[in-house]
C-alpha cells in the first residue's frame, strides 16, 4: 500500500488519469490525498469531481478556495466569476450530490504513517497556517469553519466568506469575522509578517514579497510535530526550500505539471500537458 498527495487538479480530469496511471495507482490497494482545489480554471471539473467521489475510502482531501466558491455558487451565495469554468458541473444533475459530498470535507486533515523515516505524522491544508498555529489549533480551528459549512445555517458562512478582512488572526474573533480569517488562512494564504498579518492580493513567488512579509512557511510552528503538506501556490514550482514543508501545486492549469508524491519515501512524479 502507498499513499500519494496530489497538487491542485482545478478541473484537468484527464491529467490527473495520466498521473495515476504513471503511478500504477490501485483503489484497492493505494491511497489518494488531494491538497484542494479540485475544481474550476480546468475544464473537466464535474468529470474530476464524480472520479474522485467514487474513491469512496481511497481518497482524503482538504478544501480549497475554488472549491467552496464552487459550493457558495451552487447554494445561491455568490454569482460566477471571470474565469470560472464551473457551468457544466452546475449543471449537472447530479451537482447537489457532489456540492453536499464536497461540504462534509476537511479544511485540515491528519494522519500518521509509516515512511522510510518510521512514523511520520502530515498535515494537510490547501494553502498554509497562521505563524503561531500548532498542530492541534489548527485542526480545532479549521473544525469551526467545517461545522459551520456542514450545517443547516451554512448560507451565512458562505455569504460572509468572502473578504480580506480582518488581516490577522485574534483568539478574540467571533461569528462570521472569525471564520472568514480561519478561511483565509487555510485557503488563500501565500504571504504575512510575524504576526501573521495577511497579503492576499500578492500572488506571485518568493521575489515579490513585500518588506517585512515572507512566506507563511518561513514562520510556521508545526513542522517539529508534523511535515506540512500543501498546494496553492504555483509560483512556488514545488518549491520552498525548508524541510518538512512541501508545495504541491505545479500549475498544470497554467501549462506546467501536476505532481504527486508518494508519501512513504517523498519520491516525486508528475506529467505534462
Amino acid at each position: 500500500m502507498s499513499t500519494y498527495v496530489v497538487g491542485d487538479i482545478q478541473g484537468c480530469y484527464k491529467a490527473l488519469n495520466r498521473l495515476l496511471k504513471k503511478i500504477r495507482f490501485s483503489m484497492s490497494r493505494d491511497q489518494l490525498w488531494c491538497v484542494g482545489d479540485l475544481v474550476n480554471r480546468g475544464p473537466q471539473s464535474l468529470q474530476t469531481l464524480r472520479f474522485l467521489h467514487d474513491f469512496g475510502d481511497s481518497v482524503r482531501l482538504v478544501l480549497g478556495n475554488h472549491d467552496l466558491h464552487f459550493i457558495a455558487i451552487y447554494e445561491g451565495c455568490a454569482s460566477t466569476r471571470s474565469g470560472d469554468s464551473l457551468n457544466e458541473l452546475l449543471e449537472a444533475p447530479d451537482c447537489q450530490q457532489l456540492s453536499n459530498w464536497l461540504r462534509q470535507q476537511p479544511l485540515a486533515y491528519h494522519d500518521c504513517l509509516p515512511t522510510k523515516a518510521g512514523l511520520e505524522n502530515f498535515l494537510m491544508v490547501h494553502a498554509g497556517v497562521a505563524p503561531r498555529w500548532n498542530l492541534q489549533n489548527t485542526l480545532d480551528l479549521a473544525a469551526e469553519v467545517e461545522l459551520a459549512l456542514r450545517g443547516k445555517d451554512c448560507h451565512e458562512y458562505l455569504r460572509n466568506m468572502y473578504g480580506n478582512l480582518p488581516i490577522r488572526w485574534y483568539e478574540k474573533l467571533k461569528g462570521p469575522a472569525r471564520l472568514r480569517t480561519i478561511t483565509n488562512y487555510l485557503t488563500r494564504l501565500r504571504f504575512c509578517d510575524d504576526i501573521g498579518s495577511l497579503r492576499l492580493d500578492i500572488k506571485e513567488g518568493l521575489c515579490a514579497a513585500p518588506a517585512g512579509f515572507k512566506p507563511w512557511f518561513e514562520y510556521e510552528k508545526i513542522t517539529p510535530d508534523a511535515t506540512i503538506l500543501f498546494g496553492h501556490w504555483a509560483a512556488l514550482e514545488g518549491h520552498t526550500g525548508k524541510p518538512h514543508v512541501y508545495a504541491l501545486d505545479t500549475g498544470y492549469v497554467w501549462g506546467r505539471r501536476l505532481t504527486a508524491m508518494r508519501l512513504e519515501d517523498k519520491q516525486l512524479y508528475s506529467v505534462a500537458p
